[in-house]
């Protein structure tokens, strides 16, 4: 189902990007990868590049081709960076990209983001998040950090709860619903990247130790890859605004606790 497409993965050069890319080459999808650092392999088209900046996503898409069948959004940063980086990254540079690549998306297209369990308090902070992902366009990430008095150890997963929300917008906004492109997210749980130690000093080691001991053990990048490429095949065609937990049923867990049943 991906044999002969192009997608665009973010993120290429390690953990999840890295194990998306090479498994859809061998599933027969042409690749272009999108980082700040080269990846090990140069199996893929590259393009060197920065989301965490308006122009730093004009100079990507420049050089992008023409159509496109999918956008994989794997890159982020684990809030390790504070929250004006992980912001303009995680989300809003995602967010930019992702508009701007719209009209090379082929009808019928997809775009995949990587969010996170992360981000599951999104109900419970509904309007902040409302707010901040109700700006426009590539804002001044700093000067919006301090309008809403936000902390450096709200970057992640304010990020992710920005990003679960603006996937639910995005299914039904013009620009990518008129040409039935689909916006879905897959969210994990833990998973051994490169970047698991920032997150440990993030989130703390009690909390990560603790989704971990709920499902028996850490996720993969090659646990996510696979959910990563079948949100972008046509196999999940009728699959639109949707989160994927793809975390060994940890949401399902602290699910089970938060309502009591």
């Amino acid at each position: 189902m991906l044999f002969g497409k192009t997608i665009l993965v973010t993120g290429v050069a390690s953990g999840i990007g890295a194990r998306t890319a090479e498994l859809a080459g061998q599933m027969g999808a042409e690749v272009i990868g999108v980082d700040v650092r080269e990846p090990a392999s140069g199996s893929a088209a590259f393009i060197k590049g920065d989301l965490s900046t308006a122009s730093g996503v004009v100079e990507i898409v420049a050089q992008l081709p023409v159509r496109l069948d999918a956008l994989a959004n794997v890159a982020g940063l684990s809030g390790s960076t504070g929250v004006v980086s992980t912001l303009a990254v995680n989300f809003y540079g995602l967010r930019a990209l992702s508009e701007a690549v719209a009209p090379r998306l082929r009808e019928g297209g997809a775009i995949v983001n990587v969010a996170s369990i992360a981000g599951y308090g999104w109900r419970a902070n509904l309007e902040r998040a409302k707010s901040l992902a109700g700006i426009d366009g590539f804002p001044e990430v700093a000067a919006v950090v301090a309008d809403h008095d936000l902390k450096d150890e709200e970057g992640y997963p304010l990020s992710k709860e920005l990003l679960l929300l603006w996937t639910m917008r995005a299914a039904h906004q013009p620009l990518f619903k008129n040409r039935g492109i689909r916006v879905n997210a897959v969210s994990p749980g833990p998973v051994e990247t490169p970047i698991l130690k920032q997150f440990r000093a993030v989130l703390g080691d009690a909390r990560v130790d603790s989704d971990i001991t709920r499902v028996g053990r850490a996720g993969t990048s090659a646990d996510i890859a696979p959910a990563v490429l079948f949100l972008c095949s046509d196999g999940a065609r009728w699959i639109n605004g949707a989160n994927l937990a793809v975390d060994g049923g940890l949401e399902a867990s602290i699910n089970a606790e938060v309502l009591g049943f």
